[in-house]
């Protein structure tokens, strides 16, 4: 398996808007006090078909009120062609959400397809992997289960002065 770049010092996830399934905007903020692991992946990319029935499995692992997996489709069609890969593949727990401009995408830093981002419950990205992975190996497991047992840092407050 692949593994995460853990950053030294981690760094703002990405601001921008991605869509959801319904098409109505979202952002990673709406997910704040959760840890994320945000997948970006297409239905025309092989190792992003590859991975996600692994993070379907991840996602009846862990997913629940304090970790979400966000996979971000980029396809131009949107929804059109991704609820029926989503039927087509099996999958059953993942959500859908859609970035068919690419801004949110673009926002990341992303190179290539898939890469997958860590974000803390803070809302910091802690670690990134280009590439796909076995997403519910007992490494992957245990990293995620690593971020889920800390608590979120209060946000800063700067004060004038």
């Amino acid at each position: 398996m692949k593994k995460f770049t853990l950053h030294p010092s981690p760094r703002p996830a990405p601001e921008a808007p991605f869509k959801t399934r319904d098409g109505q905007p979202a952002t990673l903020a709406d997910f704040r006090g959760r840890v994320l692991l945000v997948n970006y992946w297409a239905t025309w990319c092989t190792p992003c078909v590859a991975e996600m029935p692994s993070l379907d499995r991840l996602e009846a692992a862990l997913g629940g009120p304090d970790f979400a997996i966000l996979p971000i489709a980029s396809d131009r069609a949107g929804l059109r062609v991704v609820e029926p890969f989503y039927a087509k593949t099996g999958l059953k727990r993942l959500p859908i959400y859609l970035d068919p401009d690419m801004k949110f995408t673009r926002a990341s830093g992303v190179r290539g397809l898939p890469t997958t981002l860590l974000v803390d419950r803070s809302g910091r990205e802690v670690g990134r992997m280009e590439g796909d992975a076995a997403w519910d190996s007992p490494e992957t497991l245990a990293l995620i289960r690593h971020y889920l047992a800390q608590k979120a840092e209060p946000p800063v407050v700067k004060t004038g002065g």
